[in-house]
C-alpha cells in the first residue's frame, strides 16, 4: 500500500523546485495533494502532471504572507479533499546581505516569507488537522539555521526562527497527535539557488566553490528533500516530533 494512501497534504511553494518535488512524491505516494504558490501557471502545470498520472491535485493561488488569504486556501484544499492530514511549508524567500547592508524592507521580506508564513499556514492548518485526528507538519528550514553563513544575516535569522517555531508547536500539539518537524537543506538546485549563484562575479566558480563545502561532492537535490518530507509525513515517523534533521551532505558535521 503506498505510504501516504488516504491523507491530503498541502503543500506551499508546489509549483517548482523542492515543493513541485514533495507534490509530486506525496502523489505518488497516494496522497491528495493541495499545492500553493503566488504563480497561477505553474501550480497548474504541476496539477496536471499529478493527475495525468492518475492522482488528484488542487492548485491554489496563494501568498502565505496574506493571513486570510491562507485561511482561504486551507478552507478550499479541505472543501475539495474532504480532511487535512498534512502541511509543509515550504515557501521561502532569500536575500545576500550582512546586517548592515540589509534594509528594511528587505530583512521583512525575508522574515514575512519565511518564518511569518510558516506560522501562518501552520495557524491556519491546525484545527483541520486535529479534526483529521492529527497529522504531519513538515517545515523546510535550512542548514543556516543551525550553521552561520557570511552575507546571510536576515535568512539564518528567518530559518533558525523556524527552527524555534517547530519545536514549539511540536510541544504545545504533541497531544493534538499532531506532530511537527524540520528539515534543514544545505543549497539545494532550484531556481532560487540558481538565482543566488548568479549574483556572484563569476557563478561557475561560485558554483564549485559550494561544492567544494559539501563531504558528499555535489548540491542537494528536490528530491532529496521530498523523500525526507514524505518520510515525516508518513506514519513510520510517528514517533518523531521537535527535531530539526540537516539534510546537507555532511556539511553541518564539520
Amino acid at each position: 500500500m503506498p505510504r501516504l494512501s488516504g491523507k491530503t497534504a498541502f503543500i506551499t511553494g508546489g509549483g517548482t523546485g523542492i515543493g513541485r518535488a514533495c507534490a509530486l512524491a506525496f502523489a505518488s505516494e497516494g496522497a491528495q495533494v493541495a499545492i500553493t504558490g503566488r504563480r497561477k501557471e505553474p501550480l497548474d502545470k504541476v496539477a496536471r502532471e499529478i493527475e495525468a498520472a492518475g492522482n488528484h491535485a488542487l492548485a491554489i493561488e496563494c501568498d502565505i504572507v496574506d493571513p486570510v488569504g491562507v485561511q482561504s486556501a486551507i478552507t478550499a484544499a479541505v472543501r475539495r479533499f474532504g480532511r487535512l492530514d498534512i502541511v509543509v511549508n515550504n515557501a521561502g524567500a532569500i536575500v545576500v546581505g550582512t546586517a548592515e547592508e540589509t534594509s528594511d524592507k528587505d530583512w521583512d521580506l525575508v522574515m514575512a516569507t519565511n518564518l511569518t508564513g510558516t506560522f501562518n499556514v501552520s495557524r491556519a492548518a491546525i484545527p483541520a488537522l486535529r479534526q483529521s485526528g492529527g497529522g504531519s507538519i513538515v517545515n523546510i528550514g535550512s542548514y543556516l539555521g543551525i550553521a552561520g553563513r557570511r552575507q546571510r544575516a536576515a535568512y539564518c535569522a528567518a530559518k533558525a526562527g523556524v527552527m524555534g517555531l517547530t519545536r514549539a508547536m511540536a510541544l504545545d500539539h504533541a497531544q493534538d497527535k499532531i506532530r511537527v518537524n524540520c528539515i534543514c537543506p544545505a543549497m539545494i538546485e532550484t531556481e532560487m539557488a540558481t538565482l543566488s549563484l548568479s549574483k556572484a562575479a563569476d557563478p561557475e566558480a561560485a558554483r564549485k566553490q559550494r561544492i567544494a563545502e559539501i563531504p558528499l561532492g555535489r548540491l542537494g537535490k528536490p528530491e532529496d528533500v521530498a523523500l525526507m518530507a514524505v518520510y515525516l509525513a508518513s506514519d513510520e515517523s510517528f514517533w518523531v516530533t521537535g527535531v530539526s534533521l540537516p539534510l546537507d551532505g555532511g556539511q553541518t558535521a564539520y
